[in-house]
């Protein structure tokens, strides 16, 4: 349960307002099939988070405890950081040949991997050392992130006051990291 929470809270907090919970809207309004939607989005957070967490316990025996809460607070700090920048829809041109859920679960993957959703992952499951519960908690708060968005759509926005979530959110992260990162370098 070390890993199940805070990769569930740090996955679900990281991808409110992001380019990925854009996608989800632009997935719902340009297909309006939110459950295929949706299946599409959970089997890519799913293959993502498991990939990450898997890296992460393959580090967790090869580095240090204080490196990897160093590990862990660089994704905390770059997470808040993107609270703060300005996100640009992705562009949606055609989706071909592989359908709603294919779609969804390609497009999903691709803006996914490597996102700061998946370096938090990482640092929490080579912190734990366990990829199930890291890998699984963090795919259940990207799920739970992005039912919202592609259940109202286009009313998404309207709705949640993105900007100012963004910008609490980021301010948390940014604290949540700074405190990791002082407890690593021993300062207190």
């Amino acid at each position: 349960m070390d890993a199940l929470l805070p990769a569930f809270i740090a996955a679900g907090l990281a991808e409110i307002g992001d380019r990925t919970q854009l996608l989800a809207i632009l997935l719902a309004v340009r297909f309006g099939r939110p459950g295929l939607v949706l299946a599409g989005i959970a089997v890519a957070a799913i293959a993502n988070s498991l990939l990450a967490a898997f890296g992460g316990a393959m580090v967790h025996d090869m580095v240090n405890h204080r490196a990897i809460a160093l590990m862990l607070a660089v994704g905390l700090i770059f997470a808040g950081a993107g609270g703060f920048m300005r996100v640009r829809p992705p562009i949606l041109s055609r989706y071909g040949p592989v359908g709603v859920f294919g779609t969804s679960a390609l497009g999903f993957f691709i803006l996914e991997f490597g996102d700061k959703t998946q370096l938090l992952t990482l640092a929490i499951a080579a912190r734990i050392d366990s990829i199930w519960l890291a890998g699984f908690g963090a795919a259940a708060g990207i799920i739970l992130a992005n039912v919202p968005a592609v259940l109202l759509a286009e009313e998404w926005p309207r709705l949640a006051p993105l900007r100012a979530i963004r910008a609490g959110v980021g301010v948390a992260l940014l604290i949540a990291g700074a405190v990791v990162a002082v407890g690593a370098l021993g300062l207190v």
